[in-house]
């Protein structure tokens, strides 16, 4: 056995590591095979909780299940107290200034707007924060950025939002069910999460939901991820012509007529996220196009909104006012939300503390709207127009309009989609701006459709999701997958400098990539694709095993640009008796929102799985 020295060239740290041999792909013996993989869902009547953790609103779903009956989910109303009646609460957390948990959703909005000076900078008020873990690299150490200015753990954020609502949906089940009191482990639990997050997103949501008590490390196949365009569509699929407006369907639900094609666009606050479906016979769902969008949801006119006063009031002053008067602002931004879905001429009341601060920059508030094109000041509010509103909804309206577009193309283009319908979903379609705009655009090429109640679809989703994950019968591969391997080394095609000689004299290539599934490949969701594998050294006692994903189709080596290590294990192979010739099982369990490997030595039956570790640590 050879002892190596491992450097990193970024930190300059030596490390001194035992060289494991890999695996060699015997071609021959390779196989891909079908199995049915068993779900673990409970028998007969189970709990099933579905929550909808989004950028600006969340909430979750309920039902109990019989194995034969479809569930009903139920959907509880937030904000009573506060004049509200809504199916989700903000994504509103407050902490107080030793990071303890005090309020979430309306409660902590509304508390923090009655803090003043020294208070609020004291407490740290964390809302839109999901869009963190949007289009970067995630890992446990994430910090977010509070309303104070001061930081915390992402971990720790998301965990107690996610701990608030699973005591809140298992205390609204107990108080509806003679009082019964109810555990975490008593549920199935359904977490939604966008489509378009990278796998290292979706898995810091699963550490959360772990560190939050939904689930333990002894039952964690009791909670499901489920891709919120998914659950749309789940619930969409079902829907009786009467459950849509703007356009009549004619032939029932969508799950009676197979073959029919439809992309569902769920718009949310932070996110837009698309994806393609076909109706196959039994209602089942094919995934036609790899999930798709953007982060031009509904925040992103907040954001046009907040630039804009920051263009009336100058830099200086509007800096002053959001750091001195944060939860006044925040009074400010939810008037907005309530009137920007509306195709008029709006007017905002000024805030006190912003008067008295520009009174110090000029004498006259009127002053600030001179050189000011779609604003006015009306005598105590700003009044904005209807163009200037929505010019507000460009940015989003294009990042939206080109996405679909991507994936429907021309109607000359032969490798354009054929969409029967687009299904608008998500809080953000409940802006009537927005609807409008889809339709113009769109309408020519298919029906466009807007269900009752979108802020629910995803949730209720969710929930039937949650009953039966097969209801999604595949998916496209939104990467390349694969593992590291020897091969025989053959000058003609192998790198020199990767050549790899054992002290049996067997030359070999060391950091071939073996790809195991190709990006826009489709993927049953019950399929389990099984590979073989052999030592290559007949006294060879360890497999080991390195996952690796890429954009890239073409990729040779994993130490190549763009590959990325998802996780490893290294399996026993006691019995060298056979030498080389013995037989390593790979079985790689795609389909689902995760993936999991298990590698089994078929002479010792030692086995070792992964639920492939996307965070990198």
């Amino acid at each position: 056995m050879n002892i190596w020295l491992a450097v990193n060239i970024n930190t300059l740290q030596i490390t001194t590591v035992t060289l494991q041999y890999s695996c060699i792909l015997l071609p021959s013996f390779s196989t891909v095979i079908v199995k049915n993989i068993h779900l673990g869902s409970k028998m007969g009547g189970c709990f099933l909780i579905a929550i909808d953790f989004g950028t600006a609103y969340s909430g979750y779903a309920f039902c109990v299940s019989s194995e034969n009956s479809d569930p009903k989910p139920r959907v509880p109303k937030w904000g009573q107290e506060h004049g509200f009646n809504s199916p989700k609460t903000p994504t509103c957390i407050l902490f107080d200034e030793h990071e303890e948990f005090k309020k979430f959703g309306y409660d902590a909005k509304m508390a923090y707007t009655k803090m003043h000076g020294a208070d609020a900078q004291e407490h740290f008020l964390f809302e839109n924060f999901k869009m963190e873990l949007y289009g970067k690299t995630i890992n446990k150490n994430l910090m977010i950025k509070a309303h104070n200015g001061k930081s915390m753990s992402a971990l720790k954020i998301t965990a107690e939002t996610l701990r608030y609502l699973k005591d809140h949906a298992l205390k609204t089940i107990g108080d509806h069910t003679s009082g019964r009191q109810f555990i975490a482990s008593d549920m199935t639990w359904i977490l939604t999460v966008p489509a378009i997050w990278d796998a290292s997103a979706k898995q810091f949501m699963r550490e959360a939901a772990t560190e939050a008590g939904l689930v333990t490390d002894l039952n964690s196949d009791s909670l499901i991820l489920a891709l919120e365009p998914e659950a749309a569509s789940v619930w969409c699929k079902k829907l009786p012509s009467d459950g849509f407006i703007s356009e009549e369907i004619n032939n029932g639900t969508l799950e009676q007529t197979p073959g029919t094609k439809y992309m569902v666009v769920d718009c949310g606050g932070g996110t837009i996220d698309i994806t393609v479906h076909e109706v196959l016979q039994g209602g089942t769902l094919k995934e036609l196009h790899k999930a798709s969008g953007n982060d031009m949801g509904g925040g992103t006119v907040d954001k046009k909104f907040k630039m804009f006063l920051r263009e009336i009031f100058s830099d200086e002053l509007w800096d002053d006012y959001a750091k001195d008067y944060a939860p006044e602002l925040q009074k400010v931004m939810y008037e907005f939300s309530l009137l920007k879905g509306r195709d008029e001429d709006i007017e905002i009341a000024c805030p006190y503390n912003l008067g008295e601060l520009a009174k110090q920059y000029r004498s006259e508030m009127s002053d600030f709207f001179n050189e000011i094109h779609g604003a006015s000041w009306e005598e105590g509010s700003i009044k904005i127009t209807k163009e200037r509103m929505r010019s507000f909804f460009d940015d989003s309206f294009k990042g939206i309009t080109n996405s679909i577009r991507q994936i429907l193309k021309s109607k000359d283009n032969p490798e354009g989609l054929s969409i029967d319908f687009i299904l608008i979903v998500g809080g953000y379609a409940s802006c009537h701006i927005l609807r409008s705009h889809i339709q113009r655009q769109f309408s020519g090429q298919c029906k466009v459709l807007f269900p009752i109640d979108p802020q629910e679809v995803i949730i209720k989703g969710a929930v039937l999701f949650g009953k039966n994950p097969k209801l999604v019968s595949s998916r496209i591969s939104a990467l390349t997958y694969g593992i590291a391997v020897y091969e025989s080394f053959d000058e003609s095609k192998h790198k020199p400098e990767k050549k790899f000689t054992t002290h049996e004299g067997i030359e070999y290539c060391s950091d071939v990539f073996n790809k195991l599934v190709q990006k826009g490949e489709s993927v049953g969701c019950e399929e389990v694709r099984e590979h073989t594998f052999s030592p290559i050294s007949s006294d060879q006692t360890e497999i080991s095993f390195s996952f690796f994903s890429t954009e890239r189709l073409n990729a040779k080596y994993v130490d190549e640009w763009g590959m990325d290590q998802i996780g490893s294990f290294i399996v026993q192979s006691p019995d060298t008796t056979k030498g080389m010739n013995r037989s390593i099982r790979l079985e790689i369990k795609f389909g689902f929102t995760e993936m999991q490997a298990t590698a089994t030595d078929i002479e010792s039956k030692e086995t070792q799985s992964i639920k492939l570790d996307f965070l990198r640590n």
